[in-house]
């Protein structure tokens, strides 16, 4: 039986120590700004994007990846034997995976499996530590898929975001537009749904949305066990080191993660997002 490799994209933001044990392999969205280009989260780190797009006047452009980049990685793990599984940013998001598709076609017969995974960010994360701590385990390549599919369904993600002009400017807005013509005097709380923004409800304050964010979370939980929960954040560190504290008390997870938005997603929800994955009931 072959090993069987997880690739995912930037866009999860796994923290490293987290699969530094695990068949996992991280490819970089990219990001243009100012006219230079930048490698998500190897040439360009969360804090000092965050501390930049704060001040800019310009907006960086972000670009899926490019079928090459995966025609690469898939000829290396092939060579070593491996199996792969590609698990990347919602499709409802990014063309990401319309290149890995591309890329597969240079490889017809090889043991190569793409899903549209419809998650984003930390959500994204939960699914593939699930598969990657299964496939360490020696779960084939058709197990690993099934069971990516299953972990989406005790998938869920919530988000704040300061102001909807950064989703709006980057044409990612989706089922949030309706929340436009408000946008200056509303905090909106936003999920993503079969791979898309939507749009849950707005509130006034960034307080209060907090708070309806967790009840929310609570709610999608369901009284599901075991918990596992990520807040992740756009350059609000200590406001999502309180939250995770709150959440942590009152879902009491097997595994509590925080993290930051990647700058690739950043660029389309803007500084002062805080958000909550998580994963209940396997």
């Amino acid at each position: 039986m072959s090993n069987v490799t997880i690739i995912t994209d930037s866009s999860a933001n796994i923290p490293q120590e987290l699969i530094v044990d695990l068949p996992v392999e991280v490819v970089p969205l990219t990001l243009t700004w100012d006219g230079a280009t930048y490698r998500d989260g190897i040439d360009i780190q969360p804090e000092e994007f965050y501390a930049r797009l704060r001040t800019s006047n310009t907006l960086p452009v972000t670009s899926q990846v490019n079928a090459s980049t995966y025609i690469d990685m898939y000829k290396r793990l092939l060579d070593r034997g491996d199996s792969i599984l590609v698990l990347p940013i919602s499709s409802g998001i990014s063309g990401t995976i319309y290149s890995a598709i591309q890329a597969k076609e240079s490889f017809p017969d090889a043991p190569i499996q793409i899903l549209d995974t419809r998650l984003v960010s930390m959500a994204l994360t939960f699914q593939v530590l699930t598969v990657a701590r299964a496939a360490k385990q020696g779960a084939s390549l058709a197990e690993c898929k099934d069971l990516a599919e299953e972990a989406y369904k005790h998938i869920g993600v919530y988000f704040v975001v300061d102001t909807l002009k950064y989703l709006h400017a980057g044409g990612r807005i989706g089922g949030a537009q309706r929340l436009m013509g408000t946008a200056l005097k509303i905090k909106p709380i936003l999920m993503i749904k079969d791979g898309k923004i939507d749009a849950v409800k707005s509130v006034i304050t960034m307080r209060k949305a907090v708070s309806s964010m967790i009840d929310l979370v609570e709610a999608g939980i369901d009284g599901r066990k075991p918990v596992r929960i990520s807040v992740f954040h756009a350059g609000v560190h200590d406001a999502a080191v309180e939250l995770l504290d709150r959440v942590n008390k009152r879902f009491e997870p097997v595994e509590s993660i925080l993290s930051h938005v990647s700058p690739v997603v950043g660029s389309h929800v803007g500084p002062g997002t805080m958000s909550i994955a998580y994963m209940a009931g396997m």
